[in-house]
């Protein structure tokens, strides 16, 4: 044997038997997670609702929050813009009046896609602003909520959106899906 494979063969086996003797004694690889640590992970809303936070927000509350936090990326009323205030290419927009007749990648907005609700209050919370995600309150999730699912004419201006109300709201493609859970689904 060479002394190059005599001291591979030498190193192999000290890690094997030391990884033996650590998993003996017991892998420390940190503590059990609580509850109590858990809960500002555990965010996810479900089709059906359940999960959404207490609280609530209208159009109208919606419309400065979008101003400050959106329109630089989705433009002014979420309609849509070429660029960024910061020169990069812009966001989808989130608003559109246009009626479509079949959907691909490119006609793709909240309005015509999405079948549930929640689905926004759930994308809003989790990851926007994009520069900044996590950093609205559920009120302001709510608000932005009802603010582009107003502007789309699928809720009332004047309607306030909560954790009773957003399931609730029909979505066009409510039915285009068959959902993997239907139980989770809300009613209607």
């Amino acid at each position: 044997m060479h002394m190059h494979e005599i001291l591979v063969l030498s190193a192999l086996c000290s890690f094997t038997f030391g990884a033996d003797a650590a998993l003996a004694q017991g892998v420390n690889l940190g503590k059990p997670i609580s509850q109590t640590d858990l809960a500002p992970w555990d965010i996810d809303i479900e089709p059906s609702g359940a999960g959404l936070p207490a609280g609530g927000g209208t159009s109208d509350q919606g419309a400065s929050i979008f101003a400050d936090n959106c329109a630089a990326c989705h433009g002014d009323g979420g309609r849509g813009a070429t660029t960024t205030t910061s020169g990069a290419p812009a966001a989808p927009p989130v608003v559109s009046d246009i009626k479509r007749s079949g959907i691909d990648d490119t006609t793709l907005t909240i309005a015509n896609y999405w079948p549930c609700a929640t689905t926004l209050f759930d994308y809003i919370r989790r990851a926007m602003p994009w520069t900044s995600p996590r950093t609205l309150t559920d009120d302001q999730v709510y608000a932005l909520t009802a603010y582009i699912l107003a502007q789309n004419k699928l809720i009332d201006v004047k309607q306030v959106i909560n954790a009773q109300t957003l399931p609730k709201v029909q979505m066009p493609n409510r039915n285009g899906f068959i959902p993997r859970f239907p139980e989770r689904m809300p009613p209607g």
